[in-house]
């Protein structure tokens, strides 16, 4: 048979991990794990992997021991075909306009710089570094595959408006002229006459026998609902006048106020001619490497090295260009390019954001059947003031619709794990509609019905049907296939070749964990 690197996952279990210094909590020993080395991976079989609460760093895939561990690890995921940006959200978004038209670096009042890195989930990284170490070489290697046994197997606040902002100024200082004009004239001019811009408080000011000022939106409404009253009574009294009920809902459907602005009004504004800074997102693969990726390697890694200098506080001796590429470069995910998929493929890719022909920031991302996942983010440290983890997060959003737009099952956007016991995390709760994943049954319920019980315990089942279970739990142990000396075989073909102990419990735990059609579908690789 063919080598296994495209159309195979090809993973070596190694059981639980313990014992290392959790980076959210910084619990010496309460970091606990399950972890396997991809050898190689096809992407549907990662996509069903995180959707079991897997997330990868580098080559290693790991799974948080949810109800031991001292920080529960919950996937995440937001459903991006709803998802509306926030004031907040704007704001980043507007920020960074706002540079990039003028020049403005400064912060906005009384706003808090948000989380560096919306890919959060890098603290395994000295983890997956360790346990990548103890594989041996020769075992890193591409694994070949020369026959194969026969086995069966089974294949998602406040808008502004500059156009209701526009109306409401135009509107606001007809009603004060107007006012001004219907106020009888007087010997001495009042002092409610002198501050007509003052734009005196409701209730308030020299004449206390004017009625309050109104908002002009207020008054916009009253008076399409009073067009809106005198036709009906026009109708009735006319009948020549009556109109079908469409008109009517017509009508009534403009008295309502303007629709929401989508993340892509805000983030694709067009800038001035005369713009100071330009920004170009570019999309590059990076694994396979890309041509695209091997040029700009170095000035990619540079970025990371102050990242983690200045952001994280590493020693200049840490962050190697060998310990950047284990880390974000190589990747388990085989690129694929099926027709009815995305124009950029499956896989693994760095979007670079380059400001002025110099690279940034990086998000790293994998590209999935039903979503983007977002890794991890690392960005240059001069530039902390533009908030870039809100503006790529959002950035990846828009991303993630589009791509919908080629691919329809494409629909949400993973951002890793969500940890409400760490209060630094609970920003990715805000990119709503939310839901997290039940780390008991598997399925996904929106983030409002958990918060409650995440209040009161680290560890929460989500799914309230006490009777629902796991639907993808492994039944038959035997159809797990395993890559035992280059030849694919069935588990229960593997037990009577296998020599010395028996390994039925850990091949047990490894068929629980990624579920039934992965363990049948994955080869698990044995020595």
């Amino acid at each position: 048979m063919a080598a296994a690197g495209g159309s195979l996952s090809i993973v070596e279990y190694f059981g639980g991990e313990g014992g290392y210094r959790c980076g959210y909590c910084k619990t010496a020993t309460g970091n606990l794990s399950c972890g396997m080395w991809a050898h190689s991976m096809t992407v549907q079989d990662y996509q069903d992997l995180i959707d079991r609460g897997w997330r990868r760093s580098g080559k290693y895939v790991y799974k948080p021991i949810m109800n031991e561990t001292c920080c529960p690890q919950y996937t995440i995921r937001c459903q991006v075909l709803h998802f509306q940006p926030s004031r907040s959200h704007k704001k980043a978004v507007k920020k960074v306009l706002k540079f990039l038209s003028k020049g403005d670096v400064s912060k906005m009042a009384g706003e808090e710089e948000p989380m560096d890195s919306h890919g959060g989930d890098a603290v395994a990284s000295d983890f997956m570094l360790r346990s990548a170490s103890d594989v041996s070489q020769p075992e890193l290697t591409p694994l070949q595959v020369e026959s194969e046994e026969k086995v069966e197997t089974e294949i998602q606040g406040k808008e502004e408006m500059d156009k209701d902002v526009a109306e409401e100024k135009v509107e606001s200082r007809s009603l004060q002229t107007h006012a001004k004009e219907e106020t009888p004239e007087s010997s001495e001019p009042s002092n409610s006459a002198k501050n007509v811009h003052a734009s005196p408080k409701p209730g308030k000011g020299a004449d206390l026998s004017k009625p309050p000022c109104r908002k002009a939106k207020d008054i916009r409404r009253e008076r399409k609902l009073q067009k809106l009253l005198q036709n009906q009574t026009r109708m009735v009294e006319d009948p020549l006048l009556q109109v079908e009920p469409q008109v009517l809902l017509s009508e009534t459907s403009k008295s309502k106020p303007n629709q929401a602005k989508c993340i892509e009004d805000f983030i694709f504004s067009s800038l001035p001619e005369d713009a100071i800074h330009q920004l170009e997102v570019r999309l590059v693969r990076s694994s396979p490497q890309s041509f695209q990726f091997k040029a700009t390697f170095q000035e990619s890694y540079q970025v990371y090295k102050r990242y983690q200098m200045v952001i994280h506080k590493d020693p200049p001796d840490k962050p190697t260009i060998s310990q950047f590429t284990r880390f974000l470069c190589d990747s388990p995910l085989e690129a694929e390019n099926p027709t009815n998929g995305p124009d950029c493929g499956y896989g693994s890719f760095h979007q670079q954001y380059w400001l002025d022909g110099k690279i940034i920031a990086v998000g790293v991302i994998d590209i999935l059947p039903y979503c983007v996942s977002s890794v991890y983010l690392y960005y240059d440290p001069d530039y902390s003031f533009l908030s870039l983890g809100v503006y790529s997060a959002l950035r990846e959003i828009a991303f993630t619709r589009h791509l919908h737009e080629k691919a329809p099952d494409l629909s949400y956007y993973y951002m890793g794990f969500y940890i409400h016991s760490c209060p630094k995390m609970r920003y990715k709760g805000q990119y709503r509609p939310a839901d997290l994943l039940c780390p008991e049954t598997y399925v996904w319920v929106p983030i409002e019905q958990c918060l409650p019980s995440l209040e009161h315990s680290k560890y929460c089942r989500f799914n309230q049907d006490s009777n629902a279970v796991d639907d993808s739990r492994i039944k038959e142990l035997d159809r797990v296939r395993v890559l035992h000396k280059r030849t694919i075989m069935p588990y229960s073909v593997y037990k009577k070749r296998r020599k010395g102990p028996s390994d039925e419990a850990s091949v047990q735990q490894y068929a629980s964990l990624v579920g039934k059609m992965c363990s049948e579908r994955m080869l698990l690789f044995r020595s």
